[in-house]
């Protein structure tokens, strides 16, 4: 069945709004992504209003106020935090015109995604006493650069933390230039409390989307009116021809494969993070000489495609299944980078001695080309997905690993791991690999687990 018209289709986060767009282009549908990292949102607006595109797939970024009173359709590709959220956004289909369709789509990773965000709105009172207690410390204040690399919290928590809690009255810190510094007033019970209370709020509307989810076919538009205190007394029944809730199988299997190609580029790092040294590098900026070249991830972690074969082989099986060699050599046969390397090494672990190399070592010979362990980890370290920001993830990996006694070749290779986030990993490999007169270094990794990819 088509829908005439066009309309809006809403994800929870930039990184969906982005797939479902490619994957929507890839089928033939004319349609744009929007998000806050859009440049161009007023034009992609314009562009929906005079009908120029099918639809917008987009991000809460697209907010209250865009207005197209012969809007035709509202599908959302997960479940909003709140019915009062979803409301507001479903409810901008045919405002002006005599009939819309708002469709609700709900998946496994929904509760997943909404749960980090009632996780992350607040900080906690643990890592408040952290900076405080640092900032007790130093008089003259400190930059936020400082206080992450001396403290293990991530930088949107920090972010929230200093804003909030210097939004209260009177303030217990202030940003005096680009330096945050303590001041005499205490965070109060009431500034616990209220978080308190809101997380709460959260977590209900969070268990009543839950209940709206599951409704019989027939009950929504009652139950949203319901529980946004007005007559649901009166609530027309809907003169819709209903849309097919079956999937076709072959649209099934090529949505798969879609997702089984969707290989993301694995920058190199330029620089170190601030307050952060090497022992065996001097200064901020790490030479190009020094760097990796573009890789490739075959998967964002967890998700479909081979994002939720990686995480089953490396933590229920202890192996990586033979099919994500075949789909890591058809990845390179597409990529073709060059120079063409000419030798595979890993990243070592001492967690898991066993399981990159296997993969490594499999995946070379698909390649028809040699494998060598020349790294080997330093000493024991920190597991480095326990590092919360990008100074502590490269603090944690400074002299971690070392070259072993071997020789090894000087033609490009492919550097292979199973998991990138921070890519200081494959940063410090990479560097000593280079150091030491390899060619160029191309990093080849199963699964991106980065947030913001």
């Amino acid at each position: 069945m088509e829908i005439k018209g066009s309309g809006i289709i809403y994800t929870l986060t930039k990184r969906d709004a982005k797939r479902v767009c490619n994957w929507l282009k890839n089928k033939g549908h004319n349609v744009s992504v929007y998000t806050a990292d859009s440049d161009d949102r007023a034009d992609l607006e314009q562009n929906l209003l005079n009908n120029e595109v099918k639809a917008l797939v987009a991000t809460v970024a697209l907010g209250m106020g865009f207005d197209k009173p012969d809007l035709a359709f509202v599908f959302h590709f997960q479940m909003p935090g709140s019915v009062v959220a979803y409301y507001q956004q479903v409810g901008r289909a045919a405002r002006g015109i005599d009939k819309g369709y708002g469709v609700l789509l709900s998946g496994e990773e929904d509760l997943e995604i909404l749960r980090s965000f009632i996780d992350g709105a607040f900080p906690s009172e643990q890592d408040c006493e952290a900076v405080f207690e640092l900032l007790l410390q130093h008089d003259e204040g400190l930059p936020k650069v400082k206080i992450l690399a001396a403290l293990n919290i991530s930088s949107g928590k920090l972010n929230k933390l200093l804003t909030l809690v210097s939004l209260e009255s009177p303030p217990p810190i202030v940003k005096d230039g680009s330096t945050w510094q303590l001041t005499t007033a205490d965070l109060t019970e009431e500034f616990w409390a209220r978080t308190r209370r809101l997380t709460a709020l959260r977590e209900k509307e969070l268990a009543q989307m839950l209940t709206y989810v599951n409704l019989a076919h027939g009950k929504h538009m009652a139950f949203l009116i319901d529980a946004l205190d007005g007559d649901a007394a009166d609530v027309p029944v809907s003169s819709h021809p209903p849309l097919e809730t079956s999937v076709d199988g072959e649209v099934e299997i090529e949505a798969l494969k879609f997702l089984q190609r969707v290989f993301i580029p694995i920058a190199p790092r330029k620089k170190l993070p601030g307050g952060v040294t090497w022992a065996h590098y001097t200064g901020l900026k790490l030479s190009s000489k020094f760097r990796h070249q573009v890789g490739r991830a075959l998967s964002y972690y967890g998700d479909g495609g081979w994002g939720r074969s990686v995480r089953n082989g490396k933590y229920e099986v202890g192996r990586f299944d033979d099919e994500l060699v075949a789909a890591c050599k058809a990845m390179i046969g597409e990529w073709d980078p060059s120079p063409k390397p000419t030798w595979v090494t890993c990243i070592p672990s001492n967690r898991h001695p066993d399981l990159v190399p296997d993969f490594a070592r499999r995946l070379a010979s698909a390649l028809d080309l040699p494998f060598l362990a020349v790294l080997r980890a330093a000493s024991d370290r920190p597991e480095q997905k326990k590092m919360q920001n990008s100074a502590h993830q490269a603090a944690n990996l400074d002299g971690g690993f070392e070259l072993t006694g071997a020789p090894w070749p000087s033609g490009p290779v492919f550097l292979v791991d199973d998991i990138v986030d921070s890519r200081w990993t494959l940063t410090i490999a990479a560097w000593l690999l280079l150091a030491n007169d390899s060619g160029p270094v191309f990093p080849v990794v199963l699964s991106n687990s980065s947030k913001g990819a």
